[in-house]
């Protein structure tokens, strides 16, 4: 049966680990040990027959243009897109191939400061560049006053810190229920969630357990609110980080493609690396395959 709602949540620098998931570094938390277990989740793996070790710009540009990035560039490229990759993300990626399927498309991030537009260039992510691009702006405050949109901390705890003072904290719950209410009003929306991959290369170990945790409560409440008949989760990483013990660099680790509601057994099916991604949500949304 197809999903009638797919959220796509996409977290930065979140491997698979070498050892079991029971007794890794996402042990005691159980929405991460049923989203990570064999019956939910299969390896994807992000190096793509490139030398070296994963990075964001290409990984990501892999993962929402089933490009790959890194081959074409002749490297693992870090950071945001330059004008390579950000020429590749416009000439086509997974929100351009829905809306020209007719399917409804949602980035669920509030930028609170500033409009993505008024982003420098090279401070857009691959994110940033592709909902600019199809949808032509981003969620801002307001909309996260309204609960219609999320922040990428999800409790906004680090607002006050960016001198944004007139938007309440809300617990992981409340941001779960938010996006659930933000996917219901499209055929797929995506989120983005990227403080794992800050954790892993400059917190400490309580901090890394500390953002671990606060995804864990988020997706719990985000799962134990879905639709089972008519929603999917998919949650997909670019490169592993976090899942390395007193580690502060990306892996070479295999990263999760996990799925969990309507078509999950079917959204596993067949992958094997970053590039299945965007042909895969495609296939779960009904839309045309893209061209080979």
């Amino acid at each position: 049966m197809q999903p009638a709602h797919i959220q796509l949540l996409f977290v930065d620098g979140l491997g698979l680990p070498a050892e079991p998931i029971v007794t890794s570094v996402y042990s005691g938390l159980p929405a991460w040990e049923r989203l990570l277990s064999p019956a939910c989740c299969v390896p994807l793996d992000a190096c793509l027959g490139v030398p070296g070790t994963p990075q964001s710009a290409t990984g990501q540009t892999a993962i929402f243009t089933g490009i790959n990035a890194a081959r074409r560039l002749g490297r693992h490229c870090e950071g945001f897109p330059g004008p390579d990759l950000r020429a590749l993300i416009e000439a086509g990626n997974l929100f351009s191939r829905l809306q020209a399927s007719g399917c409804r498309a949602a980035f669920a991030n509030a930028y609170p400061l500033r409009p993505g537009v008024e982003l420098p260039l090279i401070f857009r992510s691959v994110t940033t560049v592709m909902t600019l691009h199809v949808l032509g702006t981003t969620r801002a405050r307001h909309d996260l006053v309204a609960g219609r949109a999320v922040y990428h901390d999800l409790t906004r705890h680090t607002l006050p810190s960016l001198g944004v003072l007139d938007v309440p904290q809300v617990a992981e719950a409340v941001a779960a229920q938010h996006l659930l209410s933000i996917m219901r009003s499209v055929d797929v929306c995506l989120f983005e969630y990227f403080l794992t991959d800050h954790a892993g290369h400059r917190g400490t170990d309580g901090e890394r357990r500390g953002v671990l945790e606060t995804l864990d409560r988020f997706l719990g409440a985000f799962m134990a609110g879905m639709d089972m008949t008519t929603e999917l989760l998919l949650l997909v990483s670019d490169h592993g980080n976090i899942e390395v013990r007193n580690g502060r660099r990306h892996s070479l680790n295999a990263v999760p493609w996990s799925a969990y509601g309507s078509g999950a057994a079917r959204a596993l099916q067949g992958m094997v690396s970053l590039l299945d991604v965007m042909p895969k949500v495609l296939a779960l949304a009904g839309t045309r395959q893209p061209p080979e």
